[in-house]
């Protein structure tokens, strides 16, 4: 049993006060994807491991001792497994604005901070797409997610971690308050990669009378994204269904999303079947859950998932993703056709 410090007990009363770990900023988790050719080529960390501190015989508290506290990490990971997930993430300062172009990397350990694994450098994915697949709700919001860090974590065991990050900001190591993390134990998951994809109805414009706001939130909506029926066309080809609302997202992340996917959308064509399935009952919170998401093991929001020809998850990304992320993974499913 590791001895219990001064600094691992102040450690642990952080972690106590931290903020727990929320879908709010809408960063993800996921599979993670080799890459393709015809796909944009994965982006590489800013930074190097040697620009950040070994973790290796120390503890988290001894790796932040003399570093000044910085921005607050801001996962919005709800599901993490045994084995590598991808770590979406945000930094966010003390007026709650979104930081980008840092260096960063994620260190891991044990609630009291022993050990400690680390760095496991992030690289930044832009959500940036062109201006004609920008939403309106995107391009009026100030707060919309613009991007996020993304990093690969491998974690041997089930159980509650404790997650930190340390930034490069204004030429020094900053470092951020540690977070709690469950690793498993979830009763209710979502589908993954390598199962079979569930079979749901979703509506299109001939459900509805053409009156597509009530299937779309979106503004304007996006109809290369609602034309198809999922139960029609999974098995058949590819498909990548999208569960978000751009209006309603309790995140600012749903209408980039959608807007990520619009666009890969037009780069693809239709050798691959894009759709965009709303979140809640005739798009009223109050309402509950729409079917679709209570089939998908859903709770959260936004939830991606790309699918192969014969209706097996290949990739599965839970908040926010960049559109060579979705690119790489659609290449998978395709063959890079």
């Amino acid at each position: 049993m590791p001895r219990v410090t001064r600094s691992s007990r102040l450690f642990l009363l952080l972690l106590a006060l931290a903020v727990p770990i929320a879908v709010a900023v809408g960063c993800g988790s996921g599979s993670s994807d080799d890459g393709n050719d015809t796909a944009p080529a994965q982006p590489q960390p800013t930074a190097k491991a040697e620009d950040f501190p070994p973790a290796t015989g120390r503890t988290l508290p001894d790796l932040i001792a003399n570093l000044p506290r910085g921005p607050q990490l801001a996962p919005s990971v709800s599901l993490l497994e045994k084995g590598s997930n991808r770590v979406g993430f945000a930094l966010f300062d003390s007026a709650g604005k979104q930081l980008s172009g840092a260096g960063v990397s994620l260190y891991v350990g044990a609630t009291d901070g022993s050990s400690a694994r680390g760095p496991f450098l992030a690289r930044a994915e832009s959500l940036k797409v062109s201006p004609q697949f920008e939403s309106k709700q995107t391009a009026t919001d100030p707060n919309s997610a613009r991007g996020v860090y993304v990093a690969d974590v491998p974690f041997k065991k089930d159980g509650k971690y404790a997650m930190l990050a340390i930034a490069q900001l204004d030429g020094r190591l900053v470092s951020t308050q540690p977070i709690g993390v469950q690793v498993g134990g979830k009763k209710v998951v979502p589908p993954g990669v390598g199962q079979k994809a569930p079979v749901i109805h979703t509506l299109t414009p001939a459900d509805v009378a053409g009156d597509v706001a009530k299937i779309d939130t979106r503004i304007p909506a996006a109809p290369s994204l609602l034309k198809d029926d999922f139960a029609d066309v999974v098995g058949k080809k590819p498909v990548v269904i999208t569960f978000a609302t751009p209006q309603l997202c309790q995140s600012r992340v749903c209408g980039p999303v959608v807007d990520v996917v619009d666009e890969v959308q037009a780069k693809v064509g239709d050798k691959v079947s894009f759709i965009h399935q709303e979140v809640y009952q005739d798009n009223e919170i109050n309402k509950g859950l729409r079917p679709q998401l209570q089939t998908y093991k859903l709770q959260t929001e936004p939830w991606t998932f790309v699918i192969d020809k014969d209706g097996v998850i290949s990739t599965r990304f839970e908040g926010a993703f960049s559109p060579g992320e979705l690119e790489r993974a659609v290449a998978k499913v395709t063959g890079g056709a």
